[in-house]
């Protein structure tokens, strides 16, 4: 059988693709186009195999009515998206803040911040991954791998520039030997991933172990501890949710423009300003709150010897918003404009809805395949030294529960298991569910079958994440999306 003869399982996406790729079958049969002819016939099969990942988001006529019966029908054809898991938030925080009072305490509210962060970026890096239809068990600890690079670096003199790069290196050599290997000596993902789940732990104890008997070694760099442990002055948290509602305003904005401009169905205005204004309230409430003092001793104060007499001063206030913060936007920005915004994005997308139609549409599979896997082990190194700010490297630890987390917090947040949908919000929105999840958990549970239940906990969520994933691919199917 030919390659142009192979069908590959007509089910949701992947039956987009198949049909269109029969389309364009029968025009080659039926005439001898051109080169840019066979291109754009093929084109239009790739791109058909992640049209049911955009369906939810896809601009329709009408009004607000219309889009609310439409996203209601999509939902219930299986095409939710990221609904569930923002609904499991908000129960979960629910329930928490009333079983748990802390829980629901400015304090709290920023450590869930820092605590998500690390579980964020790395899930940010697995959807690229996971949209391919691949898997990376190895991220968790090649950020293990880079953090510890990247410590011992700065423990033996070197710059924190120099030791930054050399771990973000390192996540680029893993990612590309993980693409080689599955692209070109087509050695399944899983496999080679989980070989090097194996490996990179013990090359994390050498690197350790090497520069320290004790198991352990901090980041010795203020600029890089202050990531996770310091905050912007007041000012600068303002400063920030004005940058980011006026880039999401203009994004917006060109957007509707440039769909007008060829003609197309552009989200209606009402629709816009709605979004834009939720964003500006979402990050003002949160920008007004860890403004708020969260210091447990504010009304403590002390004494201290100041030109040889003893004055009283009061007790640091603890405002803020977290470094990490801005970090994390970023990245997110970066990303999900790759992801949506460009043809590399688009190529992504349409291999893991169908391969080989993408294929025969003049797509580099092999080099898509390689960069997602560069790509995902690049957002392990950021994520592992965000992880190394806050504890340090652990010989013993190596990232493996990071990578657990991260992947669930991408199947949690809506990224299909099986290729061509999700979205980089989703990994956002999942790992601040399983972030919830932990802290929530050690705040309920505690003694020592804390750890265990909370594992336990996450692992049921994950399962029910897949199921929900699984059954929602079928509905769609079903339903023609």
């Amino acid at each position: 059988m030919s390659g142009r003869d192979q069908q590959p399982p007509t089910t949701g996406a992947t039956a987009a693709g198949t049909t269109a790729t029969a389309g364009a079958d029968a025009a080659w049969a039926t005439s001898t186009p051109s080169a840019a002819d066979t291109a754009a016939a093929y084109a239009t099969a790739a791109s058909a195999g992640s049209l049911a990942a955009a369906a939810s988001t896809a601009p329709i006529r009408g009004g607000l009515g219309d889009y609310a019966r439409t996203y209601v029908r999509r939902a219930r054809g299986g095409e939710a998206g990221s609904l569930p898991a923002v609904l499991a938030l908000v129960v979960l925080v629910a329930i928490f803040s009333i079983a748990h009072h802390p829980f629901f305490t400015l304090g709290n509210l920023a450590n869930l911040v820092t605590q998500s962060a690390p579980i964020m970026l790395l899930a940010m890096g697995l959807v690229f991954v996971l949209l391919l239809g691949e898997i990376d068990l190895s991220a968790g600890v090649a950020s293990g791998v880079s953090a510890a690079t990247a410590a011992v670096l700065i423990y033996k003199g070197q710059s924190p520039i120099v030791a930054v790069v050399a771990a973000l290196a390192t996540g680029v050599a893993t990612g590309f030997a993980i693409g080689i290997t599955r692209s070109k000596l087509r050695v399944p993902s899983f496999i080679v991933t989980l070989a090097l789940f194996l490996a990179l732990q013990g090359v994390v104890l050498l690197i350790v172990t090497g520069a320290t008997n004790q198991g352990n070694i901090p980041l010795n760099s203020p600029a890089l501890n202050a990531i996770e442990n310091s905050q912007m002055p007041n000012w600068a948290g303002w400063l920030l949710l004005a940058v980011t509602v006026a880039g999401y305003a203009a994004y917006k904005l060109a957007d509707t423009l440039g769909r007008r401009r060829l003609r197309l169905v552009a989200e209606p205005a009402v629709l816009t300003a709605i979004k834009v204004a939720a964003v500006l309230v979402v990050g003002g409430v949160l920008v007004y709150l860890l403004n708020v003092n969260r210091a447990l001793n504010q009304g403590a104060g002390g004494f201290a010897t100041v030109n040889g007499k003893i004055v009283k001063v009061q007790a640091a206030a603890l405002t803020g918003v977290p470094w990490i913060v801005p970090i994390l936007l970023a990245f997110f920005a970066v990303l999900a404009f790759v992801l949506k915004r460009t043809p590399y994005g688009r190529h992504v997308y349409a291999v893991g809805g169908n391969t080989e139609a993408a294929r025969r549409a003049g797509i580099k599979v092999d080099a898509i395949r390689i960069s997602v896997f560069v790509i995902c082990s690049t957002m392990a190194a950021v994520s592992g030294i965000v992880l190394a700010s806050q504890i340090g490297v652990n010989s013993a630890e190596g990232g493996g529960n990071t990578l657990l987390l991260a992947v669930g917090a991408v199947v949690v947040g809506g990224t299909s298991l099986f290729g061509g949908k999700g979205r980089v919000l989703d990994a956002v929105i999942g790992a601040v569910v399983v972030t919830v999840i932990q802290n929530g958990m050690s705040d309920i549970v505690s003694g020592n079958n804390g750890s265990a239940v909370q594992f336990i906990v996450t692992g049921l969520v994950l399962a029910l994440a897949a199921t929900v994933d699984a059954v929602s691919r079928r509905r769609a199917g079903a339903a023609g999306l």
